[in-house]
Order: C-alpha cells, then structure tokens, then sequence
C-alpha cells in the first residue's frame, strides 16, 4: 500500500469508529474488512527508507555475516529493504547497501526487461527474498551485459556473468527455497550475492564509464533500473 493509500485508510478508520452513528451502522464482515485493513496500512507504515551506502563504506568491502535468526528484527530489515529498493528505483538490493552485514538480499524481477520477460512471462513484477543465498549452479555460457550500482551512482560498466544459475537459500521464516534464474533475473541475483561478498560490479566490469547527466539512466542494468545495487 502506497504511503497516501495508507493516510486514506487511517482516516477512513479512525472517521468510522469515532462517529457513532457511521460505527453502530458498521457491522459484520464489512467491520471485519475494515479491522484487517487498518492492520495492513500499520504494518506498510512501518517500512522505513534506509539511507543507501556509498562506495566507500568500508562495509561494501566485508563478507556479510549469515543470518541465523529469523525473528521480527529481520522481518523488518526485509521489509525496509524493498521499500528502498522501489524507491531508489532498483532491480535489487543487499542488506550491505542500508549498512547491514547480514546475508540477505530483495530482487526484483523485471517487468520491462524484453529478455527478462520473454524467459519467466508469469513471473514480472515479482518480488523475491533471499536469506543466506547462496548460488549453486551455473550455466557454463556467459553474456555481457551492462550494470550498474545505487551504491556507485552514475557509473555503469560491462560484465560477464552467467547466464543461468540456481540459487539456494532460506525464506524469511527459515524455510529453505530454491530459484532458478535465467537471463536479467540470474544477472540480478549474481550481482546482488556479489554484495554479500565485498564485491561490486567495478571489480568484474572489463570496461566503466560515468554517464552523462543529462543520458544518465535510472540505474543498474541497460540504461532502465539499477540491479540491485
């Protein structure tokens, strides 16, 4: 729920139950709808945009330390993750971006990436989380392709990665899950367990330029979304 879809429900909530004529007339399911719908506007009012860390924090430099308990704490860093994510905008963002050495990381699936979509067409827009993950199996054929970092703002480069890997890791509840990506979205999942791992897209580009600011793009891949970065 957008932050104005939440001061509208809180309003219309708190109009309802303390005009008692509305609230007398307010009653079964349509009360119920009412009760779970201030409840989702609170829990999206508690996501929180992070300050994004640059380049130079020595933090983007050090192994992430594995996450090993999956409690409202982590729920929370997960959440604030995606909303800074959208916000910047991004494809993708580890928890070493918001200054956290914890391994977990939000990627985006792309819904205007042509090669992204043609290969998982059910799946753009979608939204995954990753604690601990871990890539597992890779492709042996590789693709340039053009990245970019919310953490090196305006600088992009050209990087060989894999074209297809399976990830491993754990849900937030600690379950574990498996994704196989191909295309934008493999890319997007390498560059992000990069993160956890000191590394950034600088140190695997074979070439690197800083856009102009009137071209610059977005961020991230083709000149479109920043990965997560």
């Amino acid at each position: 729920m957008s932050r104005t879809g939440v001061r509208f429900a809180t309003e219309l909530i708190s109009t309802l139950f303390t005009h008692t004529p509305l609230r007398k007339a307010v009653t079964g399911n349509f009360r119920l709808a009412i009760i779970y719908a201030h409840f989702v506007s609170q829990k999206d009012s508690n996501m929180a945009i992070r300050p994004i860390v640059k380049a130079d924090n020595p933090i983007l430099r050090q192994k992430a330390h594995r996450v090993r308990e999956f409690d409202s704490k982590l729920h929370t860093l997960l959440d604030d993750l995606r909303e800074t994510m959208l916000a910047a905008p991004g494809s993708g963002m580890a928890a070493p971006q918001v200054g956290v050495s914890q391994r977990a990381i939000i990627v985006q699936f792309p819904e205007d990436e042509e090669e992204g979509v043609e290969l998982h067409p059910d799946e753009a827009g979608q939204v995954y989380e990753m604690i601990n993950p871990e890539i597992v199996k890779t492709t042996r054929d590789m693709e340039d392709g053009v990245e970019g970092c919310l953490s090196i703002p305006g600088y992009y480069g050209h990087v060989q990665r894999h074209t297809g890997v399976t990830v491993r890791g754990q849900d937030r509840h600690g379950k574990e899950i498996r994704i196989k990506a191909r295309g934008w979205l493999a890319r997007i999942f390498q560059h992000e367990v990069d993160h956890l791992n000191g590394v950034l897209f600088v140190d695997r580009a074979t070439e690197v330029w800083k856009a102009k600011p009137q071209t610059q793009p977005v961020e991230g891949e083709t000149p479109q979304r920043a990965l997560g970065k």
